[in-house]
């Protein structure tokens, strides 16, 4: 028996077809790399001596690189295809990062950590429409499912590595990361074909790129749908600056929070691929509830005084949110989309994860410092229920929407929604 087609099985993979798994197996190389981001805070205030402002400063412009990024990224892989987006995106973010590794003076590293944030996450937008185009409806959130869980797979690997790297000398960090996102984009010169339908190309020729990035937020839809998504990611993003500071608070020291945090990736890595084949069997507006409630009843118990079991628990609730969650989406995203739009809608959807990352720091942190953590952690528990709430709400309006779209294109297959 062929000892790769047995690992794909137990994944969940099997009857995906090769060009996905060559993105899949990219994406997994890339991730291991994956060492600029985690560290540039670190590489900022140990190896340049700027102050805590200055690094902040400088990590808020590659954000909002990001967040331009993502919109732009789906533009391109909709008007120029995703072969070229996807590739070009990939070289020239690994440009961008040999350039903050070589920037000198505070300006030219700022306006590097900018770059690095448009050039270096263009290529998102245009993987999750070329998964659009080549897996059918039914087998989406699947795909959408393993694709996630090797990014976290690739960068829990990559976090000890980079680790290690950074003893060495941070600059090692910007040049092995640099070559992994290159080989990525060799690898999809190479082996991926352009996977945009040819009557998408012609039909994305009556929209000006202006009107394309626009067109996903004129959809009353589609708005709808993202209007949850927007806020479990301003809760998922809390845990990256207002829950280690409520633990620290309550007692805990760095090595326990690290502990609790590290729950996150051992139990996305160990159960995402057998989540994902039950989430498969159910309607995806109740997927995405479930979600909504889990999300919400985890962050919700670090209301409650912490202790590492406690806090261990609520962090496995929400990422069993998370789990559920993270495959759903996208593929709700790719049946509302026109076949010409994908990488426009799928833009917009990463654009929603990039606001929250920058909007979720500051409002967290307004309210850990006028009402206090309980009201916090309260308020995630209300707004994960509201959100999970709202999905089963507008389920009909999106079936509705879903079915026009598959009387349009009769090329789809059932799907649950």
């Amino acid at each position: 028996m062929n000892p790769v087609a047995t690992v794909l099985r137990a994944l969940g993979g099997g009857g995906l077809p090769r060009t996905y798994w060559v993105l899949w197996v990219g994406t997994f190389v890339n991730r291991l790399g994956s060492f600029v981001a985690p560290f540039l805070a670190l590489y900022l205030t140990r190896e340049r001596g700027f102050s805590i402002e200055q690094a902040g400063f400088i990590v808020a412009l590659n954000g909002a690189g990001a967040v331009l990024a993502a919109p732009l990224g789906g533009m391109l892989a909709d008007r120029v295809g995703r072969r070229l987006t996807l590739a070009g995106g990939l070289w020239l973010g690994s440009g961008a990062m040999l350039l903050i590794g070589h920037s000198e003076t505070p300006g030219r590293i700022a306006v590097a950590a900018f770059l690095l944030g448009i050039l270096g996450d263009l290529y998102r937008p245009a993987v999750s429409a070329a998964v659009a185009d080549l897996v059918p409806p039914q087998d989406r959130a699947r795909a959408y499912g393993l694709l996630y869980w090797v990014i976290n797979l690739g960068f829990a690997i990559a976090l000890p590595l980079a680790g290690l790297l950074a003893g060495m000398g941070y600059r090692l960090l910007f040049i092995a990361d640099a070559v992994t996102t290159f080989l990525y984009g060799c690898c999809v010169w190479a082996f991926v074909p352009e996977t945009r339908p040819p009557e998408a190309r012609a039909a994305h020729a009556e929209h000006s790129p202006l009107g394309a990035v626009l067109t996903p937020f004129r959809d009353s839809v589609y708005l709808a749908f993202c209007l949850p998504v927007f806020a479990l990611a301003l809760l998922f993003h809390q845990s990256f600056m207002s829950l280690p500071v409520t633990l620290t608070q309550q007692g805990l020291t760095p090595a326990q929070y690290g502990l609790v945090m590290s729950v996150n990736g051992v139990l996305i890595v160990a159960l995402q691929p057998f989540v994902v084949r039950g989430v498969g069997r159910v309607r995806r507006s109740t997927a995405l509830a479930v979600a909504g409630v889990l999300t919400a009843v985890g962050f919700g118990l670090h209301a409650l005084p912490a202790t590492v079991p406690l806090a261990m628990a609520a962090v496995a609730v929400w990422t069993l949110g998370e789990i559920v969650h993270s495959p759903v989406a996208p593929s709700v995203v790719a049946d509302l989309a026109p076949a010409e739009l994908r990488g426009s809608y799928q833009g917009a959807y990463h654009m929603m994860w990039g606001l929250a990352s920058s909007v979720a720091p500051a409002l967290g942190g307004a309210m850990l410092g006028h009402v206090g953590a309980t009201a916090l952690w309260a308020g995630c528990f209300c707004v994960g229920l509201a959100a999970a709430a709202w999905h089963l709400t507008i389920a009909g309006a999106r079936r509705r929407r879903v079915e026009t779209l598959r009387l349009e294109r009769p090329e789809m297959s059932a799907s649950l929604d």
